[in-house]
């Protein structure tokens, strides 16, 4: 069992930079891939940055590459999401999700634990 919860968002001007944290709890050490998903409002839920926890390998989509940062803070169990130069279109619920199991960075069946989420708005 794991546990996760967001912390972080809040409401910028664009151009702005925010840190999103996740903090997990329980069996952190079965953790192997950890993702930030975002949801708009009317908008299908997407993948926005991915690590894979073993090595720290990151995936990006393409909208936030040279954007955002992702990394992992092994000691305090924590994720994070380094966002700046915001977009309006970064507007979102943002959510992190861990996985256990081989799958697709994207796939979001896949990932078990999901945290409650963490609102971003940036406004032009």
């Amino acid at each position: 069992q794991v546990q996760l919860v967001e912390s972080g968002g809040g409401s910028v001007q664009a151009g702005g930079s925010l840190r999103l944290s996740c903090a997990a709890s329980g069996n952190t050490a079965s953790i192997r891939t950890m993702t930030w998903f975002r949801q708009a409002p009317g908008k299908e839920r997407e993948a926005v940055a991915s690590i894979y926890t073993p090595v720290r390998m990151t995936y990006y989509h393409d909208s936030v590459k040279g954007r955002f940062t992702i990394s992992q803070d092994n000691a305090k169990n924590t994720l994070y999401l380094q966002m700046n130069s915001l977009k309006p279109e970064d507007t979102a619920m943002y959510y992190c999700a861990a996985k256990t199991v081989y799958g697709s960075w994207t796939s979001q069946p896949s990932y078990r634990y999901w945290g409650q989420g963490t609102q971003v708005t940036v406004s032009s």
